[in-house]
């Protein structure tokens, strides 16, 4: 399967994820209400940290659980783990193999705190270490970038964090999800369309804030591996604090801005990178007025609730890094220097 098919291949696999796991989860979350957890101590690497930063907000949010991402280089390198006393430990990773990740759910287990594996891979080394694993069931992914396998563990995070607030109404919601998501692959061809623009992009910066600052990340992240294309994420917030001084007329920023709590700053930031940077946007958005703002509009189905747009949001940010490392002559399966699965200590 290239990666063009697990691109598309995401509704059925977030259907099949969702339907699959949703007792499970319940349980999950269930077990986590009856204990002290004081808050959530996530360890990840690459996509599966960015992830993580979509925890950081949603359990904040959704559960008033206070969420810390892990220095794994603390448990092994430096053999100096903090105390954990309170702690979920929590180890996210699609293939669960990476050492410095199985080190710190190890270590939370030893100190006596309940842990949890998020993985594609249940008979891994880092679901052997864990006592909870949620296996995120997204099949098969062979290209080296992470398309299926990020968006199926943010469905994990986003249930997990449902069934833990035993709010069977957000629950609900997650089932329309593939519904969503086959919307917006329905703009391929728009999206295809957009890309031969950017080919000769070097460099960019790409904005999210909130539930989507994960999404920022995740996109960028995408560039660089796909494309080579030295995209830099930032919250609207932070980007004020100094790098829109980088931006000049024709200056590249893709932003994620779907309606929501954030969303007035994020338009506040994109009119004033229109009309005093001139800079050239191109915006992910179900809003018409930062739709306006842009070169190159990507529209979202309306009526996603915020919490959930980042699970929506970054398919047409995967679909537009494929089609521009196309454009670009390089090749979408195999990203110069790297591997699918990435052991680090």
């Amino acid at each position: 399967m290239s990666l063009y098919d697990e691109i598309y291949s995401q509704p059925e696999i977030l259907k099949h994820s969702y339907e699959q796991n949703l007792d499970s989860i319940k349980a999950i979350g269930q077990d986590f209400r009856q204990r002290q957890i004081q808050y959530a101590f996530m360890a990840a690497r690459g996509t599966s940290d960015n992830a993580a930063r979509y925890a950081n907000y949603l359990w904040g949010a959704g559960n008033r659980l206070p969420v810390a991402l892990a220095t794994p280089s603390l448990f092994s390198l430096y053999e100096s783990p903090p105390r954990l006393d309170g702690a979920l430990v929590i180890g996210v990773s699609q293939s669960g193999q990476s050492p410095d990740i199985v080190n710190v759910v190890a270590e939370g287990k030893r100190q006596g705190c309940p842990t949890l594996a998020i993985t594609n891979a249940p008979d891994s080394p880092l679901a052997r270490a864990a006592d909870y694993v949620i296996d995120i069931r997204a099949g098969q992914e062979k290209a080296v970038a992470a398309t299926k396998t990020y968006t199926t563990q943010l469905l994990a995070i986003a249930m997990l964090s449902a069934a833990m607030a035993a709010d069977e109404a957000r629950l609900a919601q997650l089932a329309r999800l593939p519904a969503w998501v086959s919307q917006v692959l329905q703009q391929g061809d728009h999206i295809a369309q957009l890309a031969p623009r950017y080919r000769y992009m070097r460099q960019c910066v790409v904005l999210g804030r909130g539930y989507n600052y994960a999404t920022a990340f995740e996109w960028s992240l995408k560039l660089k591996e796909l494309t080579y294309v030295v995209a830099e994420p930032y919250s609207s917030a932070d980007f004020r604090h100094g790098p829109i001084a980088v931006v000049a007329d024709g200056f590249p920023v893709l932003a994620v801005a779907p309606a929501g709590v954030v969303y007035a700053d994020m338009l506040a930031l994109l009119q004033t990178l229109a009309h005093k940077h001139r800079a050239e946007l191109l915006v992910i958005s179900d809003q018409p007025e930062a739709l306006a703002l842009a070169t190159s509009p990507i529209p979202l189905p309306a009526d996603i609730p915020e919490w959930l747009t980042p699970l929506v949001s970054i398919v047409p940010g995967q679909l537009f890094s494929y089609w521009l490392t196309a454009v670009k002559g390089y090749n979408t399966e195999a990203p110069r220097g790297l591997n699918k699965v990435t052991k680090t200590t």
